[in-house]
């Protein structure tokens, strides 16, 4: 193990927390914590999330909130729901989320409230709990969709994509085989197929 993969865990313990909407307890707790963490990090992953954690620390909560809202509520190529990239509104992505969940569950670690498995921040949470290579795995499957939210980050000017880019450093370089893929999303998005009314965590329409 390299002393870069030692490292990770942590670092994708702290971009999880970053992730997370900013509420009072981001404030608090997560944006101290993940600032600390950030500091014992390789020089490429850390300086994104502190650049991160000083911006926000500038921002009133009210605002910072309401930011997060506009990025990950309101644009479908920053949707923070990694199965959503894969298999948009299908039949298809609730098996994928079905089959998320089992992964956790068979690693003996259950979500808590109501948020769903493939959260980029929950899916970045277990990754950090279960070690560097089951966590390179799990990302790895979803790739793309990171990829393509890093981009649509850097794209909109927000904040986050620096939270995207301490990830990015992270994990091995981007194969053809998935630079294809991320240019086939960018360019036609997810599939289109509706399943009846669209669940709360959809993301609506870009406005």
């Amino acid at each position: 193990m390299t002393r870069a993969d030692v490292h990770t865990p942590r670092a994708w313990q702290a971009q999880s927390l970053l992730l997370a909407y900013p509420d009072e307890q981001f404030h608090r707790h997560w944006l101290p914590l993940a600032r600390r963490a950030a500091a014992t990090l390789p020089q490429r992953v850390a300086a994104p999330l502190l650049v991160f954690a000083d911006h926000v620390g500038t921002r009133a909560p009210q605002d910072l909130a309401a930011d997060y809202v506009a990025t990950f509520d309101q644009r479908r190529r920053c949707c923070p729901y990694l199965t959503y990239y894969a298999h948009g509104d299908t039949r298809r992505r609730g098996p994928a989320l079905l089959r998320l969940k089992q992964t956790y569950v068979a690693a003996g670690w259950r979500l808590v409230g109501d948020e769903l498995p493939d959260h980029l921040a929950v899916v970045l949470e277990f990754a950090a709990a279960a070690g560097t290579h089951e966590g390179r795995r799990l990302l790895g499957e979803h790739r793309a969709g990171i990829e393509l939210l890093r981009l649509a980050l850097h794209g909109a000017g927000s904040p986050w994509h620096h939270v995207l880019d301490s990830l990015h450093a992270t994990l091995p370089a981007l194969s053809g085989d998935e630079h294809t893929a991320v240019a086939r999303l960018a360019a036609e998005g997810p599939p289109e197929e509706q399943v009846g009314t669209a669940a709360p965590s959809a993301p609506p329409p870009s406005p």
